[in-house]
């Protein structure tokens, strides 16, 4: 039940960490079978926890050893109807975004994903980071104000 209710969230979470879909993935199912193998010791109430915990530790530990930062990949622009004016822009939007998304420190690009795309709620975010919802309101305030000001016309 415990997997059923919440491998989609912290797939999403580590995800959006690791900007690879295949790495989120085993890093959430190697969560969950840590969960698994320590049942006896987790209790019911901290499995959760547990689990965003250890999908975290494994992330962490992934990178430490890589020692590579996120890598944007140039994606083909799929045939459209748009003018290769409005082609150009959103290109040059996209990368910009990137750069910037890219840029911001982990916990706000995290913050950022987790509340902007996923639509999880301040309190949420701050369940699965460990924090204050201030500490994330705060988080999201600096990560909009960075995009803001790095981004003309947002």
């Amino acid at each position: 039940m415990l997997f059923k209710t919440n491998s989609k969230t912290v797939f999403n979470y580590i995800y959006y960490k690791f900007g690879n879909e295949e790495k989120a993935n085993d890093a959430v199912q190697e969560a969950f079978v840590k969960l698994w193998e320590n049942c006896a010791k987790v209790t019911p109430e901290k499995a959760k926890s547990y689990v965003y915990t250890v999908a975290n530790n494994l992330y962490l530990n992934v990178i430490k050893a890589e020692k590579v930062r996120l890598k944007y990949a140039n994606a083909t622009n799929p045939v459209s109807n748009e003018s290769p004016e409005f082609i150009l822009e959103e290109k040059e939007f996209k990368q910009k975004l990137n750069t910037v998304l890219g840029n911001l420190p982990e916990n706000q690009r995290t913050t950022f994903l987790l509340n902007r795309i996923d639509g999880k709620k301040y309190a949420e975010i701050a369940e699965m980071e460990g924090v204050s919802v201030k500490a994330i309101e705060k988080r999201m305030h600096l990560a909009l104000k960075t995009i803001r000001e790095q981004i003309e016309g947002i």
